[in-house]
C-alpha cells in the first residue's frame, strides 16, 4: 500500500487539528502540507506503521517543533486594564502544553502515545496536561449560544459549558432561533450544529449572524466532510459527533483563546 494511500483518509482530520492548534486556516494548512511533503520527501517517515494515523501526527508535531517560534513564550505584555490582563493569561499558556492537552483531548492520543510523539516521558505528558487544565481554568469566562437540536446532545453541551465556567444565554433548535438569540443576547462563543430540526442550517444561521458580528463559531456535527472539503472557507473550530466531554472542552477553549489573540474577525462557511 502506497503512503498516499495510507495517510489519506487521516488528512481532513490532521489538518481540523493543525487549525485547532494554530487558530487559523491558512496557517494550519500550512503546517498540514508542509508534514504531507517531508512524508513525500522521505525526510520523516510514517514506514511500515500499524497504526498509520499514530505516525502521521507524530510527523506532525517533529514538524511544528522544527520552527523555534512555536516552542517560544511570547514576551507578555504588561499595560494595565482587564483587557490586557487577560490577554497576559492567555499568553502565559505554554506552547507545548496546548499541544499535548488538544493531541488528548481532541485526538484522543494516550499519554504514552502523547509522550512518544514529544520524545519525554509520560510523568512528563501527565505534567503537561494538569498545567494546560489549570491554565484553561483561569480564563475569563464568556457567554455561549448553543445551536442543537437534539435535546439530549444540547443538554450534554450546556452541562459542558457550565463546567468550564461560562453561561449558557439560549439553545436555539432553528436558523430562525439562532439568529434572534445571538441578537437579543450577542454571547461570546457559538456553538453549532449543522442540521436543525426545521430542516433549516447551522451553517446558515451562522453566517448570518458572522455578516455584522464577530464571534468564535465551534461546530459540533455528525458530517464534518461537509466541512472539512479543501475547497472553501472551513471552519477552524470542528468537532464530530459522537464527541468526548474533553474534547469539548479543549475546542471550546482553543476558540477563546484564539478569538483574544486575534481581536475581531469575521468569517463565512459554505457546504455546496
Amino acid at each position: 500500500m502506497t503512503v498516499s494511500v495510507t495517510i489519506a483518509r487521516h488528512i481532513p482530520m490532521l489538518r481540523r487539528f493543525a487549525r485547532a492548534l494554530t487558530g487559523d486556516q491558512a496557517s494550519g494548512d500550512s503546517y498540514a502540507i508542509a508534514t504531507i511533503e517531508a512524508i513525500v520527501a522521505g525526510d520523516l517517515s510514517i514506514g511500515q506503521a500499524k497504526d498509520a494515523r499514530r505516525e502521521l501526527f507524530s510527523v506532525f508535531v517533529s514538524v511544528w517543533r522544527s520552527i523555534p517560534l512555536n516552542g517560544v513564550q511570547p514576551q507578555i505584555d504588561n499595560s494595565s486594564g482587564p483587557v490586557a490582563a487577560a490577554d497576559r493569561m492567555l499568553d502565559e499558556m505554554s506552547p507545548l502544553s496546548r499541544l499535548a492537552f488538544l493531541l488528548r483531548g481532541l485526538e484522543g492520543f494516550s499519554v504514552s502515545e502523547i509522550a512518544g510523539m514529544l520524545a519525554c516521558e509520560q510523568d512528563e505528558v501527565t505534567a503537561l496536561l494538569a498545567q494546560a487544565g489549570r491554565e484553561i481554568a483561569g480564563r475569563i469566562s464568556t457567554s455561549v449560544l448553543i445551536i442543537e437540536d437534539e435535546p439530549i446532545i444540547a443538554m450534554d453541551l450546556e452541562a459542558l459549558v457550565l463546567d468550564l465556567g461560562h453561561r449558557v444565554t439560549q439553545i436555539a433548535r432553528t436558523r430562525a432561533e439562532a439568529v434572534a438569540a445571538f441578537a437579543a443576547d450577542r454571547p461570546g462563543l457559538v456553538l453549532a450544529d449543522i442540521n436543525l430540526a426545521d430542516g433549516s442550517s447551522g451553517v446558515d444561521a451562522v453566517n448570518e449572524i458572522v455578516q455584522s458580528h464577530s464571534v468564535p463559531i465551534v461546530f459540533i456535527t455528525a458530517y464534518p466532510e461537509r466541512l472539512l472539503t479543501g475547497e472553501r472557507p472551513e471552519p477552524a473550530f470542528l468537532i464530530t459527533k459522537p464527541f468526548q466531554a474533553e474534547t469539548v472542552k479543549a475546542i471550546v477553549s482553543q476558540a477563546l483563546f484564539f478569538e483574544r489573540k486575534a481581536g475581531p474577525h469575521t468569517a463565512t462557511v459554505t457546504t455546496d
